[in-house]
């Protein structure tokens, strides 16, 4: 009775294991066919973990703070000797009147010099930074423009394949009605003809779809096993002008703060630095010594450094009316892709509110009707290319929303926020 009963509790724990086992590689082979969902913030993540300009943008900080910490340094002294009275006539010949002076010299910077050198460097650090984010949001834009590539793609395929599969369902439909004797052999080609078209358009748009995934994955060099969500196509992210952030206005910001930088520096330049002497000298003949101190101020009597500092200040005028038209023509680009964005989404809401549902509607009634011999399959046929060139239309209206959403990012500096969340390498 004992060993009846252990070995049905062997073969209960034998079974358990085998179902365990089961629904383990179930799990697996389910995980492997259902691949992730991409969403369009983690992109833009991955491409600035793996794209090699952050870590330049990073060695250029770096190489700018590492100027500031040059620019605050003072002159290194210089230290010399010099021998008078070493070889001469009479009383002077030979070596016993040499005499020897060992010194120690430093220019002394007048004018602010040091301070100026250091606010030169602090701007160029501000523009290191103001190019970084350039390049940046450059790279941010380029993502989200082949993610929505990838989405419009994807919805493109899934029309064809809808497309394929009405015209399978109509020449399966024309084949009996041809073996009965209800329609003439030439609609059943017809439609078979048909047939073959949607088949090629489904191979080209899985195909198209496919490039455009692995252009995207590229971007941070990882395979395609991904989808995306493309009922974001059809997201209106919210735009706020007073919370704009036009990166090539700041980065013209910071070279006008350089070029100011510049003129306090050249014109700190042109008062002339004394260098002070100190030192002591040997008089060989008596071995006795003194001490020496001397200073020297160049005379500007040729060069005031007056070239220098108009040069300066024309740049910083420049840099001046380089903003001011900037800031016109963002202005500008803002209205217009401000007034895109809502034509393009009026558009695709007046597709989907009134065009598709009125073209489904004639869709249907005309299937009907051509069940009961009203209406031809060339009526049945041109319904549906209404119904298709509607959900395309409204395709590429919803492409050339985000595609003007994501120029509007760019512009606004909507992205900055992503490169605060990238961890330092």
């Amino acid at each position: 009775m004992n060993e009846r009963a252990l070995a049905g509790a062997g073969a209960r724990i034998r079974w358990q294991w085998a179902i365990a086992v089961l629904a383990f590689a179930a799990s697996i082979t389910a995980s492997q066919a259902e691949p992730r969902v991409l969403g369009l913030n983690e992109a833009l993540q991955l491409a600035l973990r793996s794209d090699a300009i952050v870590p330049a943008i990073r060695s250029r900080v770096r190489g700018a703070e590492a100027g500031i910490r040059q620019a605050d340094r003072l002159p290194n002294p210089t230290i010399g000797a010099e021998f008078e009275n070493f070889a001469g006539s009479g009383s002077y010949r030979g070596s016993s009147r040499i005499q020897s002076t060992v010194f120690l010299q430093q220019l002394l910077e007048l004018g602010g010099k040091r301070e100026a050198r250091t606010g030169v460097a602090q701007a160029e650090l501000k523009i290191a930074r103001a190019r970084g984010a350039v390049r940046v949001l450059d790279l941010l834009r380029d993502v989200e423009l082949a993610w929505i590539d990838l989405a419009v793609a994807i919805a493109q395929q899934r029309i064809a394949e809808e497309r394929l599969s009405i015209a399978q369902r109509l020449r399966d439909e024309f084949v009996r009605r041809s073996q009965s004797g209800r329609d003439p052999l030439f609609t059943q080609s017809r439609a078979e003809a048909q047939v073959a078209l949607e088949e090629i358009a489904v191979e080209q748009a899985a195909s198209a779809a496919q490039i455009a995934r692995a252009n995207l994955a590229s971007y941070w060099r990882g395979n395609t096993d991904f989808t995306i969500d493309i009922s974001l196509l059809e997201a209106e992210q919210q735009h706020h002008r007073n919370n704009a952030y036009n990166v090539e206005i700041a980065l013209l910001q910071s070279e006008k703060e350089l070029a100011a930088a510049r003129t306090v520096l050249e014109r700190a330049r042109a008062i002339p630095d004394p260098s002070l002497r100190l030192g002591v000298r040997r008089f060989t003949e008596t071995g006795d010594s003194a001490a020496i101190a001397g200073i020297s101020i160049p005379l500007p009597l040729f060069d005031n450094n007056d070239g220098n500092i108009e040069k300066a200040e024309a740049d910083r005028r420049a840099v001046e009316l380089e903003i001011e038209t900037a800031t016109r023509a963002m202005r500008r680009e803002l209205s217009r892709l401000e007034g895109r964005l809502r034509a393009n989404a009026a558009e695709a809401r007046r597709i989907q509110s009134d065009v598709i549902p009125r073209a489904q509607r004639a869709v249907d009634l005309i299937r009907d009707g051509l069940e009961r011999g009203v209406f031809s399959y060339v009526e049945f046929a041109d319904a549906q290319r209404t119904l298709n060139d509607a959900r395309l239309r409204r395709i590429d209206a919803l492409k050339s929303f985000q595609q003007d959403n994501a120029a509007l990012a760019r512009l606004t500096g909507r992205h900055m926020r992503l490169n605060m969340k990238v961890p330092p390498q």
